[in-house]
Parts: C-alpha cells; structure tokens; sequence
C-alpha cells in the first residue's frame, strides 16, 4: 500500500462525532479482542473510546482525532521502527486514547523505548491478534459505543419528558431540582446570578459552599434563556463522579430550569406592575376603599404605623431601575417581612413598619447594590406615619429627604426629613427664582463665584456666624492671625452692612447661606 496526498480512504472506517463513548478497559473485554495484550500504559485504561481508526500511511498524524482507538500493522512504520517511540508521544498529544498493533507481518517486535514512552504517559498500547480483522474489531467496538450512547441518549430523553412534564403541570425550581437529585443521586441546587440559592435538594451547605464553575465534586451548568444569563445548576456528588450522561442531564435541567426561571419573571413582571400602581395610587391619595385588605394580598402590612424610604438613583448614572429595585427588595427581605417595596419609573419606594432602623436598611440596600458600583443612589426617610391615610405625607418628606439630601451631602447621601433642619423649611419654597432673587439681595457680590475672593469671604462669615461672632474661635478654625480676621471682618461689613450689630442681618445671611448650600436649587 503506498501513500496517497489525497485524504486516504480509509478514513471512512472512522466514526465521525460521537457524544459518548466505552473506556480503553471495556473495548479490551470484546470477544474480538479476547486475545489481545495490554503491553504499556495500564495508567491510561480509563480513557474514553469515542471512535475508531485504521492507519495506513505515513501521515496518520493529520487524520486522527481525540478519542481514537488507532489500529495498525505498522506497514508505514516498517522500515523506520525507531520512529515508533516519537509516534506514541505525537498521538497521545493529540489526545489519542489508544494504540493497537499487529505484530509479525511488518513491524516484528515493539522497540522498548515505544512501551517505556507509553508507561510514561499513561497511554495504552495493545497487542492485537494476528487472527482477528480489523473489520470484526470495528464492528464490534463501534456497536458496544452505539450502543452505549443510545441507552445514554434514551436515558437523557427520558429525563428531559419527566423534567418537562413538571413544568406542564406547573411545577417550580424545588420540582426539578428534586427530580433531576432522584435521577443522579446527587445534591442538586439552582443559584441566582448573586449565588444565592433558589432552590436545593441534597447536602445545601456543600451546595452553597460550590464554585461559580466546575471542579472537584461540583459540576456547574450555566442557566441561560434568551441571551441572559439567570444563574446556575450546581451538582455535588460526593464521590466527585458523575456518570455517563449525567453532564447532558444537568443540560437538559438547566433548559428547564431557564423556562421555569423566565416564566417567574414574566409572572413576577406583572405582579411588580400591580404592586408598583397600588403603592402609587396609596401614596399620592389616589388608594380608594380597603387599602389594607387590598395590601395584605400582596403581603404588606399598612395598618400599623410605619415609614417610608424613597430611594433615587444620582443623576450621573446611568442604571436600569430595576437593578435599583433588586438591591432594596433584598434588603427588605432581612428587615421586615410585611415591608411593601415597589419601583417606580425613577425611584424605588419601601414602607416600613416604625420598628424597622431605616440608616441599617439603607444600609444593606447599598450593600446588595455592589455589583452596580461606582453607581450610587441617593435615600430619603419619612417621619413615623400612623397608618395608610397618612402615607401621601410620610411620601412627600422621604423624597424632599432624598432630594434635599443629594443637595447638600451630594450623591449616595441618605438624610432623615427630622435631620433637614431649616433646609426643610427652604425646600418647601416652591419658587426657585425668589430664593435666587434673596440670595442675591442679601450677599451681593459674595453670591457669585465671579471673583475667586468670594468663596473665601463666604467661609469666613459662614465660620463667624456659627461660632456667634467669637472672633478668636473663628481666627483659631480659619488659622487667621487676629488682626488679619479683624481686616476681614471689616470688609464684609462694608459689603454687606454692619452684620455685627444687627441680629435681623445676621439671620438673612445665615438663610441665604444655607440656600446657597442646597446645590441644585
């Protein structure tokens, strides 16, 4: 037989692409090979037999492929048997799972350098009997890995009807996860993206303990459905094996798993747009008649006296309200669990009952929403309102809080409407342009930042008014020398009249002072 450049034609006796396959130890108990001899690499009888070759010619090397049992007379190798120890390291590069040889016709005898290599790297070489074809070899190789795959494709099949028939009938995540841990007989848990677990059955602490991908005894299937990822399927098994198969089953379970998943995000979708329009309508007056019996359908509880915490994403950010919305109703979840949270097109909003410490909630709000930083949202809270009538007031102070807040503190501020002080005074002040008009009347040229000077005046007079004109404190806080403050002082009683002597002037510039610090008015 000589060389052809053409793809050899043998290549047919190849099996093409097969899912799964038998090891190196089962094809060695076929009848066919009942006189066949494992002569090296006994390390490497586990590996997998997905298909079979015949090599003929001298460059098998750019034809064989993973998982190939190769067999061969060693025709092409005959004049050349020190070759035989290069061969067995370039197919088991190439992911080969074994080698069988005849012996007699071409190559009389193995080099011992070929055998050493295939100890060395655990790759199985086999002796075949003169007196058996390769066609029988084949036939029979190639139907023991048929028929291992079909049963492993039967039994896929099967697993996928019964996991699809759990979602026909209207089966959830803790269905499927208890059908597919029956099936392997392993610990079976669906994870949300932030890893947090939906659903388990089997050993939840190892479950919960498993990494974002497989290794060890956890084996991880990614849940994916219309382009979105929505988490995972993680299997342990304690003997850190899983069967043929069961790789296509946790596959089968994850398509599953996606279908329940988006279904409860369509259910859920609806059920937040109920829920976001009745919190709207209770809390701008609009909630007609039995708003708490209408409340306790959704699990809230607003007959007792609670508060009210608005929460705005800051203006520089970009965020869909919806990441906003998750961060708050995780939160809530660990503070009140008769707490109603709803977003909104630009806010989310949560009631809370009075007991609730709203600073530790915002706090854990801004916890849960980590994975969205550098992004930050701002938060309101409301006096203690005494039941839903009361709510469309308690609304008002949270968002004048968040807003106020942003303004003064600046982005991720979180203010009580109580701790505004006068700033909740000056918000009420609906007419922007008359607050400008009082600022500009009272500090005159210190109102504008025209003149780099300005800023620093209004430091000096801010420090003199909070400290009641105690000039040594004031010169200790700016560290001015004495005389130097005195100078300044002068110059802004000659800019602003004598603020010293007149308490009426001293309060329209603390005003207009702190209306100049509420940025945005």
């Amino acid at each position: 037989m000589t060389a052809d450049p053409s793809p050899p034609a043998m290549r047919s006796a190849s099996t093409g692409t097969i899912i799964h396959g038998i090891s190196v130890g089962e094809v060695l108990g076929v009848s066919t090979l009942a006189g066949a001899r494992l002569i090296g690499g006994e390390k490497g009888l586990d590996r997998i037999v997905q298909r079979l070759n015949v090599m003929e010619v001298p460059d098998i090397l750019a034809w064989v492929k993973p998982h190939e049992l190769l067999l061969t007379t060693g025709y092409p190798l005959r004049n050349t048997p020190q070759s035989l120890g290069r061969l067995v390291a370039d197919l088991d590069e190439r992911g080969l799972a074994a080698l069988g040889i005849k012996l007699g016709r071409y190559v009389d005898e193995l080099p011992a350098e070929m055998v050493e290599q295939a100890d060395r790297l655990g790759f199985p070489l086999i002796l075949l009997p003169n007196d058996v074809g390769f066609d029988d070899i084949l036939n029979q190789v190639l139907t023991d890995i048929l028929n291992r795959q079909a049963a492993l494709l039967a039994r896929t099949e099967e697993a996928h009807k019964a996991l699809v028939q759990i979602v026909l009938a209207g089966g959830g995540l803790s269905e499927v996860v208890a059908e597919v841990a029956g099936l392997l007989d392993v610990a079976v848990a669906v994870v949300d993206p932030s890893g947090h677990i939906l659903s388990a059955a089997g050993d939840e602490a190892a479950l919960r303990a498993a990494p974002a991908v497989s290794g060890g005894d956890h084996t991880v299937v990614p849940v994916v459905a219309g382009g979105h990822h929505h988490g995972r399927i993680v299997a342990h098994s304690p003997t850190g094996v899983l069967r043929d198969g069961d790789i296509g089953i946790l596959e089968r379970a994850a398509t599953v798993a996606a279908l329940v998943v988006t279904r409860q995000e369509a259910v859920t979708a609806v059920e937040s747009k109920y829920r976001a329009d009745f919190l709207r309508d209770v809390l701008t007056g609009r909630g007609g008649p039995r708003i708490a019996a209408r409340a306790r359908a959704f699990g809230w509880d607003l007959e007792r006296p609670v508060g009210v915490l608005v929460a705005e994403i800051d203006p520089e950010w970009d965020i869909p309200p919806d990441r906003l919305l998750a961060a708050w109703v995780t939160a809530l979840r660990r503070h009140d669990a008769n707490g109603a949270v709803a977003g909104f097109s630009h806010e989310v909003v949560a009631v809370v009952g009075s007991g609730v410490d709203m600073v530790r909630l915002a706090k854990d709000a801004v916890a849960s929403f980590a994975d969205c930083r550098p992004a930050t949202f701002s938060t309101g809270m409301s006096r203690v309102a005494q039941g839903a009538d009361s709510l469309p007031d308690a609304y008002g102070q949270a968002l004048k809080a968040a807003r106020v807040g942003r303004q003064l503190h600046g982005p991720g501020a979180a203010a009580h409407f109580d701790q505004l002080g006068v700033y909740r005074l000056l918000s009420l002040v609906n007419d922007t342009a008359e607050l400008h008009a009082f600022v500009k009347e009272t500090l005159g040229p210190l109102a504008s930042d025209d003149d780099a000077e300005n800023a620093d005046l209004r430091r000096t007079l801010q420090v003199l008014l909070e400290t009641n004109l105690n000039v040594a404190e004031t010169a200790r806080r700016l560290h001015f020398h004495y005389n130097t403050l005195r100078y300044r002082i002068g110059k802004l009683e000659r800019m602003l009249g004598n603020f010293t002597e007149d308490a009426h002037l001293r309060l329209n510039l603390t005003l207009a002072l702190h209306v100049l610090r509420m940025r945005g008015i």
